[in-house]
C-alpha cells in the first residue's frame, strides 16, 4: 500500500520477468521438442505424458500425468511439492487419458460403468468430510472413493462419509464406479478441508490505513469523533537496518509519532492494525535471513504495541515477486501466528480485475502448502486496470481471489469469503481509476452482504476533498466531505 503516488506500478518488473519466462521457455520447448523426436524415430508408439514432478517449470498447455489422470496446465508456473496437479486447479485441468503422440486413448474396458460426476462436499466436521456425486451410467455395483491411489471408502449409493481425519486437514478425492467387468475412469477430483482450523478468519472491523510519513496526517482522535471508526491500519513497518523494524525504516518503535498516536487511538477505544512492507521501502522480507528472523522481528513490534492484526503487504519484485522471499515471509508468519494465536494475521497483495495474478495464486497456495494460518488474504482493488465502473471490477477480482481460495483450501463460499479482504484507493488512483463515496458504499454493502472479513482504504490522509487536485497525498482529488470514506468504512 506504500506510497500509492506512482503510475504503471507493476507493469514494467512483471513484462520484464514474462519476457524472461518466455526466453526461458524457448530454450525448454525445444529442447523437448528434439528430445520427442528422437524418441519418435526409436520406437512406434507414442510416449505418455511425463509424470508431474516438484520444481519443474510448466508452460500453459503442458500435459502431465498424476495418478493415473492426466492434466493440463492453465497457469504457467513452477510446481512446487503440495501442489499435485489435483490439490491445484487454478493451475491444472484434468483432460481425457491419452498419449500425445497421434495414437488414440484406450477405449473403456467393455462392461464397465461410465465416468461418476464429479465428487461435490455435502458436510465436513472436524475429523469428516461427506461427498455426494452423480451416478454412473451402465450396469454399477458400487462406488470407491480413493485419496491418490488409496481407497478411503466403498458404497453401494452415490454418496459417502470419509471418516478419522485429523482436524483442520485437506484431502483431495476422485471417485470410480465398478461391476464385475471391472472399474470407470476417475471423477473429476473434488478438494476438502476438515473444520478445527484454530484462530483463523474472524472479522475486522474496517480500519483505514493512516500514514504519518506524508499527506498532512490527521489527529486519529479528531477523525474518530467525526466518523464512529475504531480501528486504524496504521503505515508501515520497514527494515531501520538489517533485520531490525522501524517506523517507515527510521522512526523507531518506541517513544516516536507512531507510538503517540497508538496511544492515542487506545485511549479513545479503539485499536490498531499494523501493517509491514508496502511498494518501496527497505523492506524486513528480504533484509532477514530466515523466517525465525523475520518472525522474531515481527514479534519485536506486537510486543510493542498488542495489535490487533498484523498486516503484511506483500508488493513488489522484492517481495511479491521474489520465490524465497515469498516464502521466507510466509514461514515466518507461521512462527508469528503460533506465538501469537490471538492476534489477526493479514497477507495483502495486489491483483488483476479477474482475481490473484501468478504471483498472488502462488502465495495462497504456498500458504497451504506450508500450512500457516492466515487469517485474512486482502487484494488491493486499485491501480489494477480497474474500468469506469469500480464496483463491478472490485466484485469481479474479489470473486477471483475467492475462486483461488477455494482451489488451494478446499473452503466452501462462506468460508473464503470470511477469510478474504477488500482495500481500495479513496478517489482518483495511481492510474486515475475513480472511486466515488457511492462506489465505496457499494463495495462496504456487497463486502458486508457476503461475510468478508476485513475492509480498509489508502488511506486517510486522502480522505478530504479537492476536485481537480490531481492525485496527491493529502486529498482525494475528487468533491468529497472530509472523512467520507473513512465514515462509510466504519460502518463495516
Amino acid at each position: 500500500m506504500r506510497h500509492r503516488l506512482r503510475s504503471g506500478r507493476r507493469l514494467r518488473p512483471a513484462m520484464a520477468l514474462l519476457a524472461a519466462l518466455a526466453l526461458a521457455l524457448t530454450g525448454l520447448t525445444a529442447g523437448a521438442t528434439a528430445a520427442s523426436a528422437t524418441a519418435a524415430g526409436s520406437r512406434a508408439v507414442a510416449q505418455a505424458y511425463p509424470a508431474w514432478a516438484p520444481y519443474t517449470w510448466y508452460a500453459v498447455g503442458a500435459r502431465v500425468t498424476h495418478d493415473g489422470v492426466d492434466y493440463e496446465c492453465i497457469q504457467a508456473h513452477t510446481s512446487l511439492p503440495g501442489w499435485e496437479p489435483p490439490v491445484v486447479p487454478a493451475l491444472w485441468r484434468p483432460i481425457s487419458g491419452g498419449s500425445p503422440g497421434p495414437s488414440p486413448s484406450p477405449s473403456p474396458q467393455p462392461g464397465v460403468p461410465g465416468k461418476p460426476g464429479k465428487p461435490t462436499v455435502t458436510a465436513t466436521t472436524n475429523s469428516s468430510i461427506s461427498l455426494s456425486w452423480a451416478a454412473s451410467s451402465g450396469t454399477v455395483t458400487g462406488y470407491r472413493v480413493y485419496e491418490g491411489g488409496t481407497v478411503v471408502a466403498t458404497v453401494s449409493g452415490t454418496s459417502a462419509v470419509i471418516s478419522n481425519l485429523g482436524a483442520c486437514t485437506t484431502h483431495t478425492y476422485t471417485v470410480r464406479a465398478y461391476n464385475s467387468a471391472g472399474e470407470s475412469q476417475p471423477s473429476d477430483p473434488v478438494t476438502a478441508t476438515t473444520g478445527g482450523c484454530s484462530g483463523g478468519g474472524g472479522k475486522l472491523p474496517g480500519a483505514p490505513y493512516l500514514y504519518l510519513g506524508w499527506g498532512d496526517p490527521p489527529n486519529p482522535v479528531t477523525v474518530m469523533n467525526a466518523t464512529g471508526v475504531k480501528h486504524f491500519t496504521m503505515a508501515f513497518i520497514l527494515s531501520g537496518g538489517g533485520c531490525t523494524p522501524a517506523w517507515d525504516g527510521y522512526r523507531p518503535l518506541h517513544g516516536g509519532p507512531d507510538a503517540a498516536a497508538i496511544s492515542q487511538i487506545k485511549a479513545a477505544g479503539g485499536d490498531v492494525q499494523i501493517s509491514f512492507g508496502g511498494w518501496q521501502g527497505n523492506k524486513l522480507g528480504p533484509n532477514c535471513a530466515t523466517p525465525e528472523a523475520f518472525a522474531a522481528a515481527v514479534q519485536q513490534v506486537i510486543d510493542a504495541y498488542r495489535p490487533a492484526a498484523v498486516d503484511f503487504d506483500i508488493e513488489n519484485i522484492d517481495e511479491f515477486e521474489n520465490e524465497v522471499v515469498q516464502d521466507r515471509i510466509l514461514r515466518g508468519l507461521k512462527i508469528v501466528k503460533q506465538n501469537n494465536p490471538n492476534v489477526k494475521v493479514i497477507i495483502t497483495f495486489g491483483t488483476a480485475v479477474t482475481g490473484p495474478n501468478y504471483w498472488g495464486t502462488r502465495l495462497i497456495n504456498q500458504a497451504k502448502a506450508f500450512g500457516v494460518d492466515i487469517d485474512n488474504y486482502t487484494i488491493m482493488t486499485f491501480d489494477f486496470g480497474g474500468g469506469p465502473d469500480m464496483y463491478q471490477s472490485t466484485v469481479q477480482a474479489a470473486e477471483g481471489l475467492k475462486n483461488a481460495l477455494k482451489a488451494a483450501w478446499g473452503w466452501s463460499d462462506a468460508t473464503a469469503y470470511a477469510r478474504m479482504g477488500i482495500s481500495g484507493m479513496n478517489g482518483l488512483s495511481d492510474q486515475h481509476e475513480l472511486t466515488t463515496v457511492q462506489a465505496w458504499t457499494q463495495i462496504r454493502d456487497w463486502a458486508k452482504s457476503k461475510g468478508l472479513g476485513r475492509l480498509a482504504f489508502w488511506s486517510v490522509n486522502r480522505d478530504r476533498g479537492c476536485p481537480g487536485g490531481g492525485v496527491v497525498s493529502h486529498c482525494s482529488g475528487i468533491a468529497q466531505n472530509d472523512w467520507d470514506f473513512t465514515r462509510v468504512t466504519a460502518g463495516f
